[in-house]
């Protein structure tokens, strides 16, 4: 997310199926990482026909990208559901991962965010073409920058994950509790990068700024508005969004690591290609990052979800379970290409992404974890994914993406994902 969900990253696009899925280098797994195998499938009596190519594509991904352990749930009323898990949950030991291990979900939080202001917008306390200045009048050129285009990632206000200080301080006090004004004077110190509404640029200024909107207006903490309009009415018992003081992580969960530190990896979490032979044998090993504070994320990224209770939010996020109808055809409706001039490239809207015509969601990435969340409504299908590691150490792409392209292109086929672009995020993405 971070910078997206460094928080997250937002929605990272999915290359076309025909690029090669395994083969992206040497394989770089760590010495001390038990070589990832696959459970048997847990949604169904009889396996789906997919489930055998996948049980031997995701194990050669994750050695190829080192990523520890991965756990994936598909469930598909055409194809048939099935989950499974691989890898380990720990490092330098055999922990098997679990459909019930808690994940930092990064910029899948954003969802979140961008749900309680269309409530908002639906119940007529806001408008989407309200002024951020109506609500935090310190935003330069705030009486410009309307409610929507921070939601729509179209606003032009600077990321603070991107600022070097910033960065420093997460290495040197990971466990800091930042304060929504701590993040936003960091931001809103450096200049614009473009005009409201001219363009897309993913920032997780954007969203900070829409939790204060939500805490303004509701008059309860952000944790307290996502608990009522969102996870209870779901039933989501084992989601939230953690209070600043509380880094911990709910048991179960498997342990989160990250190749480099947040100022090594302002500009990529690729590892620098002549140090990737260490980390195929071993000496080079990713940060365990499980206890860092993820205050610094908050509505852009700090909420933890499991992938059960991510599957029930995903097909509600996508097909209208918490929206009004005419609110729900809004969102998607709102859904634009983030490069102008490729409409099939990746698309993103009222906190919302398009991977690929009508597979919807987002995806996740915090220091130590990513996941990569979508609904299909052309047929009901709903994919979820979490990877303990934040990123492939390859290419620096999100790790649950890596893992996800596999997924979409055995279940769908290669005109089913867009062909690559450029990322709908920034590269240093934590959120």
């Amino acid at each position: 997310m971070r910078r997206p969900s460094r928080v997250p990253v937002i929605a990272v696009p999915l290359v076309a199926a025909t690029m090669s899925l395994a083969g992206c280098g040497g394989g770089v797994t760590p010495a001390t990482q038990p070589a990832p195998t696959g459970s048997g499938p847990a949604s169904t009596s009889a396996a789906p026909d997919y489930a055998s190519t996948l049980q031997t594509q995701i194990p050669e991904i994750m050695k190829e990208n080192a990523i520890p352990g991965a756990v994936v749930l598909i469930e598909s009323p055409g194809k048939g559901s099935w989950s499974a898990t691989f890898g380990t949950a720990q490092l330098g030991a055999t922990v098997p991962m679990s459909l019930d291990d808690h994940l930092r979900i990064g910029s899948n939080a954003k969802t979140m965010t961008s749900t309680v202001i269309l409530q908002l917008v639906e119940e007529g306390s806001i408008s989407l073409d309200d002024p951020i200045s109506d609500f935090r009048p310190d935003v330069p050129n705030g009486e410009n920058i309307t409610i929507a285009q921070l939601s729509e990632m179209r606003s032009g206000l600077y990321s603070y994950t991107f600022d070097p200080g910033f960065n420093k301080t997460l290495d040197d006090d990971p466990q800091k509790a930042w304060t929504p004004d701590e993040l936003l004077a960091i931001a809103l110190r450096h200049p614009a990068n473009f005009e409201p509404g001219t363009q897309f640029e993913y920032s997780n200024t954007n969203t900070v700024l829409l939790g204060a909107v939500i805490e303004k207006v509701t008059g309860m903490s952000a944790s307290e508005a996502f608990e009522k309009r969102i996870f209870e009415p779901l039933g989501l018992k084992n989601t939230s969004l953690p209070a600043a003081d509380d880094a911990s992580i709910p048991t179960p969960h498997a342990r989160g690591y990250q190749f480099g530190t947040n100022v090594d990896t302002i500009d990529s979490y690729a590892v620098p290609s002549d140090r990737l032979p260490q980390v195929s044998d071993g000496t080079l090993l990713p940060i365990d990052q499980t206890e860092a504070s993820p205050s610094w994320a908050w509505t852009a990224g700090g909420a933890i979800s499991t992938p059960r209770d991510l599957a029930v939010y995903a097909k509600a996020l996508v097909t209208g379970g918490l929206l009004k109808p005419e609110t729900q055809k809004l969102r998607i409706d709102s859904i634009k290409p983030t490069v102008a001039g490729q409409p099939s490239g990746v698309g993103y809207g009222l906190g919302i992404a398009q991977f690929a015509p009508g597979v919807l969601g987002h995806d996740g990435q915090l220091p130590g974890y990513s996941s990569f969340m979508v609904h299909n409504l052309a047929t009901d299908d709903t994919i979820i994914i979490g990877v303990n590691l934040s990123a492939s150490p390859i290419k620096g792409e999100n790790a649950a993406v890596v893992v996800a392209k596999a997924v979409i292109a055995t279940l769908y086929g290669s005109s089913a994902t867009p062909a690559e672009t450029t990322s709908s995020t920034p590269t240093p993405t934590s959120t």
